[in-house]
């Protein structure tokens, strides 16, 4: 039996999915701006500052191995991303609370932060896929462009908001008050789901029925690290994974900036605001991009990743300013244009577990990153330098090779 569309259009989906970031990023982006400082305030050294970050970027990434099958398998897309925003908006308030509990002050931010990066994990293979539905209908690049330009005005509104709390008050009030937008957040998404309980109406390529017995002849394990997923898939995962893994975590950025004395504790969250901004705008050009000129558009990503420590972790205030624009559009576009081709080269049924593969894979190399980086700004800033370009140089060269073979299976169909 034909299923009638519900009454929003997919471009209405689209855009509420994007108030729904929009102010949960309010509260996530509003925080990641100052970690940082906040844990330098808690006694952390730049190891430790590159460590908890890199590793809330592993789980964020890597644990979405689990939760894309198991979004794939119970079909509760809307149960786990409800969850997963939740978790996001009650643990960044609580890391008001830190300074208060002493020597175990450390400790419980890091928690906090773990857990927050362990609700995107939960949420994002089910948005990705309940997302990549509704944009189906407007077209994927755009759909996931806009979806992250308006993800982008909260990244850019939450640390303001901060930087505000923090003027007139202290870093813990601007965690505290980022519960507001935490509260809408989850006010949105109820509201969405209640409209829109199945977005795959929009979808203008349906998924083809299963095959009986496929999910029973595949196990969980081998569900959750891909199997069956293609060789192209794979290849592209391991780039953009590449590029994820070496591009400075802000929170190494933010560390350098206040240590070194080139901006007071107040401006770090502004000038994370404006490289949020310049992601938003990088989002929707190379969407639109990608829409109309295919994939090879996402090459300027390892050039931009490259960029970045040599600019924003120098001695000059104008250089790293450029670098903190640079990270900015290089996260853009990771962050939106990357996740379409991934719906390009997966069928739907599937979508939520190659999302989930693809942040694993990406995870992974995050961790090692945020650890590396923060090891060798301690000791070299031209070692790491010369790693990350020579990372990227390997990351430019299987992007480059999976759109020629991808180019020649799309002209050969």
């Amino acid at each position: 039996m034909a299923v009638t569309p519900p009454s929003p259009t997919a471009w209405r989906v689209v855009w509420w999915f994007g108030f729904v970031s929009l102010t949960a990023d309010m509260v996530y982006e509003g925080a990641r701006s100052v970690y940082g400082p906040l844990l330098a305030a808690l006694g952390a050294s730049a190891v430790v500052v590159g460590l908890v970050t890199g590793a809330g970027e592993a789980v964020a990434l890597v644990l979405r191995l689990a939760f894309g099958p198991i979004a794939d398998r119970t079909g509760r897309y809307w149960t786990l991303t409800i969850v997963g925003y939740g978790l996001t908006a009650i643990c960044v308030p609580l890391l008001a609370i830190a300074p208060r509990l002493g020597v175990a002050g450390l400790g419980f931010a890091t928690t906090m932060i773990l857990l927050e990066r362990l609700g995107k994990a939960v949420r994002s293979p089910s948005k990705s896929a309940l997302l990549a539905q509704a944009a189906s209908g407007v077209g994927r690049g755009r759909g996931f462009g806009v979806h992250k330009a308006l993800d982008q005005v909260g990244a850019f509104a939450g640390p303001l908001v901060v930087a505000g709390a923090v003027a007139i008050s202290s870093l813990w009030a601007g965690m505290a008050v980022l519960a507001v937008p935490g509260a809408i957040a989850m006010v949105l998404l109820l509201a969405l789901r209640r409209r829109v309980p199945d977005p795959g109406v929009y979808d203008v390529a349906p998924a083809p029925a299963a095959r009986p017995g496929v999910g029973e002849r595949r196990g969980w394990w081998a569900e959750a690290v891909g199997a069956g997923l293609s060789g192209d898939f794979f290849r592209y995962a391991v780039a953009a994974s590449l590029t994820t893994g070496a591009l400075v975590t802000f929170g190494i950025i933010g560390y350098h900036l206040t240590v070194e004395g080139l901006v007071p504790v107040a401006a770090v969250p502004v000038l994370y605001a404006a490289a949020m901004g310049v992601e938003a705008v990088a989002a929707l050009v190379v969407g639109a991009v990608y829409d109309r000129a295919g994939p090879r558009v996402l090459l300027l990503v390892p050039f931009l990743v490259a960029l970045v420590p040599a600019l924003a972790l120098g001695s000059a205030l104008v250089a790293v300013l450029a670098g903190v624009l640079a990270w900015g559009v290089a996260q853009g576009v990771q962050d939106s244009t990357v996740k379409a081709v991934v719906a390009d080269l997966v069928e739907a049924p599937r979508r939520a577990t190659a999302y989930g593969v693809f942040a694993g894979i990406q995870g992974l190399l995050a961790i090692v990153g945020g650890v590396g980086a923060g090891w060798l700004y301690e000791r070299s800033l031209v070692a790491l330098v010369v790693v990350v370009a020579l990372t990227q140089l390997v990351a430019l060269g299987l992007l480059v090779e999976t759109f020629r073979r991808s180019a020649r299976l799309h002209r050969a169909g």
